[in-house]
């Protein structure tokens, strides 16, 4: 086509257009990022970008980079774009993600031939972050029921009874229990993998097993409790061996090379660091193991793994050392027991240092704490120092799953033997499997609903906690175990540290430390300007308040629903206001009742009278009742016959006043 006819044309259909639109392509092309909120915020980049930026137009996350005078640089080769923190596009391509209106919860399919800028935009507005608990079940499953196959080989021919036995150890009821809710002592395979290795071993006649080496360090890699597990059957295979071939020194240098480099694997992990227990938690003796355990089908909220077995009693903490068998188990050791009792003791005789560290770890599982159904039979003394040793692996029970595996082993093997073994194993896993449908129903139920509702909703509902996400550390002040999984969930979203994760030990020393350290600097008025500190109790929150109320916003963050509350003092949002979900700290902040209860208080009112009230001492408190006649709460007033603060830290109100429970849980004002 003509040129000359060409531009005729388009200057006919465009009109005073066409110069705009064909000048635009003679111009250096603009360059432009834009931000995946998956990696960082846009403030957050534009404070750490090594080159120049400019807000765009189109995008609140996205930036307009202008360097002119250097034509070589690319953004798309910048470290921070291999990184996943931006993506490199002409600007106002980041305009169309936000115009669809995407928000978490829908299902968007991107057909783009390159996925990449509007990818990345679609996915952090869809929200969630990818996790790895799914995929890990899954594998341990599948190792699960691997394993469980090697095993079950070396104890019967062919390919039909191994496979049906795999069946019994991959829907274990210790293993249903634990997997969906205390994800990583679903690695449940790591015990079967050792047991394989020892008999492989003591088949073969040899000690050193490169798979027991490797299988002892993944342990403390994947959750420290497996330690002792498949330690105790490593250490079986060494006496064994020891004994047998009169060798001590090659056994001893494997078992201490191997404890070696365990070591170093938890020292880099950060398991060596600080104590191993922590203040106000349960210690050794309450986790213990029932001694109805391996027929009690009562899993931990009401899941029950049996159809016919009815639910047994339980003592304190007796359900984290859930051990049900199972019927098909349960009805085939009595069978093997009786078919084989010629062999048994010469199983024994052979197998002596398994027995031994089984016996071990079945009398740690019971603990010095022994009960029976409902009833405690017997607490045995033991010293304060053995308690605390104890207390490292606190959760006794679990310590029998070697115990428990070995006894399905048992029955499998012993039914492998018989005439037609073939089909009693069958027969074996199809009762198993039968009997704990119930429980493989409920998990698959819950698993389904998961997937459709939010099984972890955030207590976080204020617009506070949006302003708060520019912080890069959470201070709790005071323990606050009671949300410190909402508060950690939070903290892992918004790129923040924090001193109270959902942790089952820390340092307790160290923590009062450091808490101590954030109320001397509260009390200077010198508060961290990067940091949100968070106070459990309203009366420490007050002490700490008054120094620093002029350079920070303070005051009371409540769910929706009031089931929860922080207070809080946020360095750099003073000022700002935040919605009904906020009291701010100011001169109507209301009085609280100190929710204290002893002997002879209860939740702040002295039981005796029911007459005089207790608060927190504090500058806010006495300056309330500094010269106050009335104590007034939901349109009522009451007289203050007294205000005693003869004990130190408390300030104990007498009111004219019936009964003052009635104060409970009432924002309070004086006059």
């Amino acid at each position: 086509m003509p040129m000359e006819y060409f531009e005729q044309r388009e200057r006919a259909l465009l009109g005073d257009r066409f110069d705009v639109l064909y000048a635009a392509p003679q111009e250096t092309a603009e360059r432009g990022v834009t931000v995946s909120a998956l990696r960082s915020s846009p403030e957050q980049f534009a404070a750490k970008a090594d080159f120049p930026l400019e807000a765009s137009p189109f995008c609140k996350a996205a930036f307009v980079v202008h360097q002119p005078d250097d034509l070589k640089f690319r953004p798309g080769r910048h470290p921070y774009h291999h990184a996943g923190v931006f993506y490199s596009q002409e600007p106002s391509a980041s305009s169309a993600a936000p115009l669809l209106g995407v928000r978490p919860g829908m299902r968007v399919l991107d057909t783009c031939a390159a996925p990449g800028g509007k990818s990345s935009q679609l996915a952090a507005a869809l929200g969630g972050t990818f996790q790895y608990f799914g995929w890990f079940t899954l594998v341990c499953f599948a190792l699960q029921g691997g394993f469980a196959a090697l095993l079950c080989g070396l104890f019967a021919e062919g390919l039909a009874a191994p496979l049906a036995g795999s069946l019994v150890f991959a829907a274990s009821p210790i293993l249903l229990e634990r997997a969906f809710r205390h994800t990583s002592l679903g690695a449940q395979w790591l015990v079967l993998a050792a047991l394989y290795c020892y008999f492989v071993c003591r088949r073969q006649s040899r000690f050193a097993s490169r798979g027991l080496f490797v299988i002892n360090i993944l342990a403390v890699g994947i959750h420290p409790y497996f330690l002792p597990m498949t330690y105790a059957v490593t250490l079986a295979l060494l006496l064994e061996y020891a004994v047998k071939q009169r060798q001590w020194l090659r056994p001893a240098l494997f078992l201490g090379g191997n404890m070696l480099c365990t070591a170093a694997l938890g020292w880099a992990l950060g398991l060596l660091y600080g104590t191993a227990t922590s203040g106000g938690q349960a210690l050794y003796g309450y986790f213990a193991m029932n001694l109805n355990a391996l027929w009690n089908p009562a899993g931990v909220n009401g899941v029950l793994y049996s159809r016919l077995l009815p639910a047994q009693n339980q003592v304190g903490g007796n359900y984290d050392a859930f051990a049900y068998l199972g019927l098909g188990v349960l009805a085939a050791l009595p069978v093997v027991v009786v078919s084989a009792r010629r062999h048994i003791l010469g199983a024994v005789r052979r197998h002596w240092a398994l027995c031994a560290v089984c016996a071990v770890l079945t009398a740690f599982a019971v603990s010095n704490v022994i009960t029976a159904n409902g009833v405690t039979l017997a607490t045995l003394p033991l010293p304060a120092s053995f308690i605390k040793l104890f207390s490292v692996f606190r959760s006794g029970g679990r310590l029998f799953w070697p115990v428990y595996y070995l006894l399905t082993l048992a029955a499998f093997a012993g039914l492998a033997r018989l005439p037609r073994g073939a089909v009693w194993v069958a027969l074996f896993a199809a009762v198993q499997l039968w009997d704990v449908s119930p429980a493989l129903f409920q998990r698959h139920d819950a698993m389904q609903a998961a997937q459709v509702t939010d099984a972890f909703p955030s207590e976080l509902d204020s617009d506070f906690w949006q302003s708060a996400a520019q912080y890069r550390h959470i201070e709790s002040v005071q323990g606050m175990q009671a949300d410190s999984l909402h508060l950690a969930l939070w903290a892992a979203d918004s790129g923040m540290t924090t001193n109270d994760p959902f942790a089952a030990r820390y340092d307790e020393t160290a923590l009062a430390a450091e808490r101590q350290t954030a109320l001397d600097a509260l009390d200077a008025g010198t508060p961290q300007s990067d940091t949100l500190y968070l106070f459990e109790d309203e009366g420490t929150f007050l002490q700490s308040v008054e120094p620093v109320k002029a350079l920070a916003w303070c005051g009371r963050v409540t769910s929706a629903d009031g089931s929860a509350s922080w207070y809080v003092i946020a360095p750099g949002l003073q000022g700002q206001t935040f919605d009904a979900l906020c009291t701010p700290y100011d001169e109507d902040y209301p009085l609280r009742l100190a929710d204290y209860t002893d002997a002879l208080w209860n939740r702040g009112v002295l039981d005796e009278t029911k007459q005089t009230v207790c608060f927190k001492d504090s500058p806010f408190a006495r300056a309330k009742l500094d010269g106050a006649a009335l104590l007034c709460a939901g349109g009522q007033e009451y007289p203050i016959l007294k205000v005693d603060d003869h004990d130190a830290g408390w300030l104990m109100v007498t009111l004219d006043i019936e009964d003052a429970t009635v104060l409970w849980d009432q924002e309070l004002t004086t006059k």
